[in-house]
């Protein structure tokens, strides 16, 4: 009898071990992986970068009322704001250390992250402020390497659930043939919310230029959704890192 008992228990010992008896994963990383490797071989799991305002959505008060406008003008390539907010940038990077190493020494290449429609000869935000910050000194040249060769959707426009992930991203970047490739990059942006687009940017380049040092600056970083703002100017240095399936911002 005791010998019964004790083969019964062994046998329920393997069935509990038994990985047919463990509930089942809602996806496989492995699957995903091995369909798109981008999701788990990404050339460039993170990327650093440097802003240089901060922008409230939705927060009540004259500071973060302030940081739309901004944030508005900037989208809608008004010159003058433009032209203002880069001698800021100019200035700031004469005494903060985040800015005077990010274009380093005025040496940097930079790169403007392409807009969601393909790339064509018309002018986007990011390439107006790549070009202005060139022409204060801060880039050595403007490098109009990395391409929008598919349409994405908005994400400015699109529920959050519906914005364009870092693979649709990074699907949608190509890289044009350079005939000098640039080692020291600063990929431009208008502005950083999660950072998927950066960070998609940052990978497509690194692939097509893996010996090239790949930074980035946004002028204006979005902050949580109700936090409110002390100065709209407010220099920060962070990073954006490939964690749990998407990118991760900090701060």
């Amino acid at each position: 009898m005791t010998n019964e008992l004790d083969s019964r228990r062994s046998e329920r010992r393997r069935k509990d071990r038994s990985p047919r008896l463990l509930p089942r994963r809602s996806w496989d990383y492995e699957a995903v992986a091995a369909r798109w490797p981008g999701d788990h071989l990404l050339s460039c799991r993170n990327i650093s970068f440097v802003s240089c305002y901060a922008y409230s959505p939705h927060a009540p008060g004259p500071v973060c009322a302030a940081s739309r406008v901004l944030c508005e003008k900037i989208k809608a390539m008004d010159a003058a704001w433009v032209a203002h907010c880069v001698g800021v940038v100019s200035r700031e990077s004469l005494r903060c250390r985040e800015l005077s190493e990010l274009f380093g020494m005025r040496r940097a290449v930079l790169v403007p992250v392409p807009g969601s429609a393909r790339t064509t000869n018309a002018p986007w935000p990011a390439l107006i402020l790549a070009q202005a910050l060139k022409e204060v000194g801060l880039g050595a040249r403007v490098w109009i390497g990395l391409r929008r060769v598919s349409l994405v959707r908005k994400s400015a426009t699109a529920p959050a659930r519906e914005r364009p992930t870092v693979r649709q991203h990074y699907e949608s970047f190509g890289v044009d043939p350079s005939s000098g490739v640039p080692c020291r990059l600063v990929l431009v942006d208008d502005v950083i919310t999660k950072g998927r687009t950066l960070l998609a940017a940052a990978a497509r380049l690194q692939s097509a230029l893996p010996h090239s040092d790949i930074r980035a600056f946004a002028l204006i970083r979005t902050v949580g959704l109700s936090r409110q703002l002390a100065h709209v100017l407010e220099v920060s240095e962070g990073v954006v890192r490939w964690a749990g399936g998407d990118a991760r911002r900090e701060p």
